[in-house]
């Protein structure tokens, strides 16, 4: 019994030994031992969240997250190096306050950050975006070939890099054209003069679309007369196809086709008119140039 008592006194003195004496802070070994097994706990509890979180998504999004939780572990060892010291009686008021002005500024400079990071993270668990869709960002279309943790990366039609801070996609309105499918609806406009045939017209552009290269046949492209312009007859052909991305030169042959066979059969595409009428409470008057002898030389 009283080798019981002194091997739990020997503990007690070791556990109570005061590795770091101060006045404000101090530090034992009780308290060091708690903040190293915390420690581990807390490394095998991030270990089996990321286990838990990866397991059913693709290698390439795995990949993604590594990094996120080499932060979020130094993050969190910060924090139970911080509770433990404050549950262990150590007086943490005067490490704050030195450390108030430095933590306002690195929340600034770090809000944007994990603003990215957080949005990268709902877009790879949601899948709302994916590699290979269309988007439209700032008026610019361009195709998603990486996801990051804080940011997309795009590429334009003018084969241009497009850098996309992961947060607009949750902020902003942005275009997905392949959200839902891979078929697009697409359309190009005409105008023709008044006066001209549009049954015609509307066979015209039928036909061009069913035998335009790269239109899908079904759905079948359909002809809509769009409006009475101000100088011209309005029509669109209206057409489906896999390849958004590279729509720009579909419509392009299209409107070359359209140009040969409207000329081919007589059917113009007028430029923007106007009728000017001019009122007036009397007549227009004119300047009378007098004749005058060349000869006089005046």
């Amino acid at each position: 019994m009283e080798e019981l008592k002194g091997i739990i006194k020997g503990l007690e003195e070791f556990l109570s030994y005061k590795i770091w004496p101060g006045d404000k802070v101090e530090i034992t070994t009780a308290t060091l031992l708690t903040i190293i097994v915390t420690i581990i706990l807390v490394t095998y509890a991030l270990k089996l969240i990321h286990k838990l979180i990866t397991s059913k998504l693709p290698e390439e999004d795995r990949n993604k997250f590594v990094s996120i939780f080499g932060f979020l572990r130094y993050l969190f060892y910060i924090l139970v190096v911080l509770i433990v010291l404050h549950t262990s009686g150590v007086n943490l008021t005067v490490l704050m306050t030195a450390s108030a002005a430095l933590f306002v500024g690195l929340g600034f400079a770090l809000q944007y950050l994990f603003q990215d990071i957080i949005s990268g993270i709902l877009i790879i668990l949601d899948q709302s975006l994916r590699v290979g869709d269309i988007v439209e960002v700032n008026q610019k279309v361009g195709q998603v070939f990486e996801i990051r943790l804080r940011t997309t990366r795009a590429l334009t039609r003018d084969d241009k890099v497009i850098i996309i801070p992961n947060h607009q996609f949750l902020t902003d309105s942005i275009y997905n054209y392949t959200q839902n499918h891979k078929s697009t609806r697409e359309n190009v406009k005409v105008g023709v003069a008044y006066g001209s045939d549009v049954a015609l017209v509307t066979k015209i552009l039928e036909n061009i679309a069913s035998e335009q290269k790269g239109v899908l046949k079904n759905p079948k492209p359909f002809v809509l007369f769009e409006d009475f312009g101000d100088s011209a007859l309005m029509f669109s052909i209206n057409f489906f196809i896999n390849d958004s991305y590279g729509d720009p030169k579909i419509k392009s042959a299209m409107r070359y086709i359209i140009d040969a066979k409207f000329r081919e059969y007589n059917i113009s595409i007028p430029f923007p008119q106007r009728d000017v009428h001019m009122f007036q409470s009397r007549p227009i008057e004119t300047m009378q140039v007098e004749k005058k002898d060349i000869g006089n030389g005046n």
